[in-house]
């Protein structure tokens, strides 16, 4: 597949940048180029902007209030938007929760659950993941009881991304321990404002509070908030993740980073001469181009195929693995660029960082936690262990 933008493709992006150019607050952008940490107005106000223009249901079809873009649009908005630091929209509502409403809810949980999803009204986080149950989710122990017209939910979900800052949350739990593991599970809608709910940070490396504990004690949840059928949460699950692992390749973000370190490797000094003449670290970067550039062009296949047929294949764990094998690459190659400016803080007496003028030093003071961060990647939306099973069974047939 041959990537050549046709006139109107160009101009969609010259309009794309401009758009962004003026309506995304500069302060956010800086942020986002330096690698801090955004706070929830930063994420919501760029995407209320979005929610105006009618550019927020990426990938979502006209139906639901969607853009309707083809494959090439959708990846021309996310590449030109990271290029300009752009905020991600986040995507629990939006790429994962959204599409199983679309694929399996009622006609009441549609109309009530996709437009604040879209406006923003709703922020989500995911409850997949329990201690003990992470790769092997399927062993999921959090427990919901039929009792009249609710559910009372009782267990633990961890690692949830941003759940400090989530309205809704959805849920794996186990409505069943009859048959396989896989067979009793259900997939809940559930307000993080009932009662019984508490939300425990968990602080990372890098010092930052992004994933959290929740705890469900005795939580009533209504049974309309049910999606699909009791017991059968596990074929939603999967089709959710596959559409968790299209976003996880993080290709513009990626493209953004690149064209950042080529031109810093240009500047930066290593032994006295330019880190770009520095061949371990030119053919390391050459190569993730290389291989970023083959991310790309599948990751155009897997969306067009997604809307032909409306759900991924087994290819969203090709790009979930390449993808997010780039994106520690590149935390390597930002970690050798800065150089000792890369360190988190400085000893007391020990001599001080060099002052480098390439880079701010609020670009050098996240390059550690980052690293330490993008560790994660390989192992969450499924480790990539995991992916290789499933493109060996399910793409070669072993």
């Amino acid at each position: 597949m041959e990537l050549h933008y046709s006139q109107e493709q160009f101009a969609f992006a010259r309009d794309v940048r401009e758009f962004t150019q003026q309506h995304l607050d500069r302060a956010v952008s800086q942020k986002v180029l330096e690698g801090a940490r955004l706070n929830r107005d930063d994420y919501l106000g760029w995407h209320r902007a979005l929610h105006k223009k009618g550019w927020v249901g990426v990938g979502w079809p006209k139906a639901f209030g969607g853009t309707g873009w083809d494959a090439v649009h959708q990846h021309i908005f996310d590449e030109v938007t990271a290029d300009e630091g752009a905020p991600i929209l986040i995507p629990f509502g939006l790429r994962m929760v959204a599409p199983v409403i679309m694929n399996f809810g009622t006609n009441a949980q549609q109309d009530f659950y996709l437009p604040k999803i879209l406006s923003g009204e709703h922020w989500w986080c995911q409850g997949y993941s329990e201690p003990g149950s992470g790769s092997d989710l399927a062993s999921l122990k959090t427990k919901a009881e039929r009792v009249g017209d609710h559910y009372i939910v009782n267990g633990q979900k961890t690692w949830t991304t941003l759940g400090q800052h989530a309205d809704w949350i959805f849920c794996l739990v186990r409505t069943s321990t009859e048959g396989r593991q896989q067979e009793g599970i259900s997939f809940l809608l559930i307000d993080m404002k009932t009662p019984g709910i508490t939300v425990r940070p968990i602080i990372m490396l890098d010092q930052e509070h992004e994933v959290n504990e929740v705890w469900f004690d005795n939580v009533k949840v209504p049974i309309e908030n049910l999606v699909g059928e009791e017991n059968k949460g596990w074929t939603y699950a999967k089709f959710l993740l596959s559409h968790e692992r299209n976003g996880i390749a993080g290709v513009g973000r990626a493209k953004r980073i690149v064209k950042r370190l080529r031109n810093v490797a240009k500047q930066a000094k290593s032994n006295g001469k330019p880190l770009i003449d520095d061949v371990r670290f030119r053919d390391k970067l050459a190569q993730t181009e290389i291989d970023l550039r083959a991310l790309e062009l599948t990751l155009l296949r897997v969306l067009e195929a997604e809307r032909e047929k409306h759900a991924p294949g087994p290819e969203a764990s090709l790009l979930k693995i390449k993808g997010s094998e780039i994106q520690q690459t590149l935390t390597e190659l930002t970690m050798m660029a800065a150089g000792p400016s890369a360190l988190p803080y400085v000893r007391e007496g020990e001599a001080e960082v060099p002052d480098v003028p390439w880079l701010s030093d609020e670009a050098f003071r996240y390059a550690s936690g980052h690293y330490f961060n993008f560790r994660k990647t390989t192992i969450y939306g499924g480790s990539n262990e995991i992916q290789r099973n499933i493109v060996t069974q399910l793409v070669l047939g072993l």
